[in-house]
């Protein structure tokens, strides 16, 4: 006979009945849904900019547009995210369901605000400026994943919750 061994306890789910009313509920979901994908083309594309620019010295002025462009995109998606963290949490940011997203998400701003920062003011040479493009990118990268592990708690917390309405029902226990 195996010992039996206890269970971890269960994580509490990323969103609270009211919280996911208020996410599914929300403009600011689609906005960020259609966002993400729109940001993580422009960064694609400027990633690979800044990629020939390293490998062949050309398209500097692209390269360096490019970032603008993607940082532009970041702190709008960055803005309407706190919107919707205010909305569905109730508070603009370092909501507990998302707090080390937002922690690195400053990182990422701080990383991309200094790229503009030695861009416009020429701190930097251009292979350097790359260079902190590229931390940036990275930075955002790791981000990005942190917001897609997220997401699929989520989807995981929705499906364990659906299947326990339905055992519930099925026991004739209401939901």
């Amino acid at each position: 006979m195996r010992p039996e061994h206890p269970r971890p306890p269960a994580r509490r789910p990323l969103y609270t009945p009211q919280e996911r009313q208020r996410r599914d509920a929300s403009a600011w979901t689609w906005i960020q849904g259609l966002l993400a994908p729109v940001q993580f083309l422009v960064f694609l594309v400027s990633l690979g900019l800044v990629l020939r620019f390293l490998w062949t010295g050309q398209g500097q002025a692209a390269a360096e547009w490019s970032i603008v462009i993607k940082t532009l995109v970041l702190y709008t998606i960055m803005i309407t995210g706190c919107i919707w963290e205010k909305v569905v949490f109730g508070q603009y940011l370092f909501a507990p369901a998302f707090y080390w997203e937002d922690v690195f998400s400053m990182l990422v701003l701080a990383l991309h605000s200094a790229y503009l920062v030695a861009l416009f003011q020429g701190l930097l040479e251009p292979q350097a400026l790359m260079g902190l493009a590229l931390a940036a990118y990275a930075a955002y990268v790791v981000n990005a994943g942190q917001f897609l592990i997220k997401l699929r708690a989520a989807r995981l917390d929705a499906a364990a919750m659906a299947s326990g309405d339905e055992a519930e029902q099925k026991q004739g226990v209401p939901a």
